[in-house]
C-alpha cells in the first residue's frame, strides 16, 4: 500500500474492515509534500532515536526509517499497532510498542535518551501529550509535530496576543517554538474539520534553579485559571503555596520589576521568570 495516496489508504480501510476513529485522531496524512516537509523540518540523522506517538498505518515511521532512524512508536489502538511492523517490512530500526501514551512511565521510558520526537498528534489529546513529553527531565531535545492550527498558534503566542496562555508559556520556558507551515484539511484522510500546523520546538536553557521552576509552573498554573484579572487580584486571592500576605507580595512585584495591574497573558516568558525568582528569594528570606 502506498500510504501517501487517499484512494489506496481508503480502500485499505475498506477492504480490512478498519473505520478511522475520531476520538482517536485518526486522521491519517496521505500528501507527501508536507511528509517530506516533517521530516525535512526534524533534521533526522543517521542512527537518531526518535519517538513517534500515534504512527497509525505508519507513513511518517517509514519516512523516518528511511531517514536512517532508530524510531519507537507507540500506538494506541491495538489494530494498528498489531500490523504496523510487518507492513513496514519488520526492520530492526523499528520497536512498536502498544499503548497509550498519556500511560507511559516517563522516567523509565525516557531513560533510553531520544534524540527527537516526530509525530502526528491526535487532536484530542495532543497538547497534553506533548507537554507531558517536553517538560520531563529526559525529553528530546528537538520535536516536530503536527496538531490544530489553533493549538499551534497558543504554543508560539506572543506576550499580550489573544492566542496567549498556559501551554504557550510553558513550552517557550525550555523550547523556541516555530510554527514550519500550515496543513490543509485535504492532506489527510479523513478529512479533520479543522486546520493543522507543523510546529517544530527546539530545547534551550531557561537558567532557572529547580525551586524556581517550582514557582514558575504553581505561579502561571494559577495566573491563567484568572487570565482576564490583573495579576495583583489573583495572586492577592491564591492559595498555598503561592498564598502571602500585602507586604510580602507588594516586595515581590518590587523586586521583580513586574506591575500587578498587568494581566497573565502581557507577561513575557523573562518577565515569568523574574517573578518565579522573586518568590523564590522573598519566601526563602523567610525561612
Amino acid at each position: 500500500m502506498k500510504l501517501t495516496s487517499p484512494t489506496q489508504v481508503k480502500n485499505w480501510c475498506i477492504e480490512n474492515g478498519f473505520h478511522p476513529n475520531k476520538t482517536l485522531g485518526q486522521n491519517f496524512l496521505v500528501d507527501l509534500n508536507i511528509l517530506n516537509i516533517i521530516t525535512d523540518a526534524a533534521g533526522i540523522s543517521e542512527g537518531d532515536r526518535v519517538l513517534e506517538i500515534g504512527p497509525g498505518l505508519g507513513v511518517l515511521t517509514e519516512a523516518l526509517l528511511h531517514r536512517g532512524a532508530r524510531v519507537t512508536a507507540v500506538e494506541k489502538d491495538g489494530r494498528l499497532a498489531g500490523r504496523l511492523d510487518a507492513a513496514l517490512g519488520s526492520p530492526d530500526e523499528l520497536q512498536v510498542i502498544e499503548a497509550d501514551a498519556l500511560a507511559l512511565d516517563l522516567d523509565g521510558f525516557l531513560a533510553v535518551g531520544f534524540d527527537a520526537c516526530v509525530s502526528n498528534l491526535p487532536y484530542s489529546v495532543g497538547t497534553r501529550i506533548l507537554l507531558e513529553l517536553a517538560l520531563h527531565p529526559a525529553a528530546p531535545r528537538c520535536f516536530v509535530v503536527l496538531v490544530q492550527s489553533e493549538v499551534a498558534e497558543r504554543f508560539r503566542a506572543y506576550p499580550g496576543a489573544e492566542a496567549r496562555g498556559q501551554s504557550g508559556v510553558w513550552l517557550q520556558l525550555d523550547y523556541e517554538v516555530t510554527l514550519i507551515r500550515e496543513v490543509k484539511a485535504a492532506c489527510f484522510w479523513p478529512k479533520p474539520e479543522v486546520g493543522s500546523a507543523i510546529v517544530r520546538l527546539d530545547r534551550r536553557s531557561c537558567g532557572l534553579s529547580k525551586s524556581e521552576r517550582r514557582w514558575f509552573f504553581d505561579l502561571t498554573r494559577h495566573a491563567f485559571m484568572h487570565r482576564r484579572k490583573q495579576l495583583g487580584a489573583v495572586l492577592r486571592k491564591a492559595p498555598e503555596p503561592l498564598s502571602c500576605s500585602e507586604e510580602r507580595l507588594a516586595q515581590i512585584f518590587t523586586e521583580s520589576g513586574i506591575d500587578p495591574h498587568d494581566r497573565p497573558e502581557r507577561l513575557s516568558g523573562e518577565q515569568w521568570q523574574a517573578l518565579s525568582r522573586a518568590f523564590d528569594r522573598v519566601f526563602n528570606a523567610d525561612d
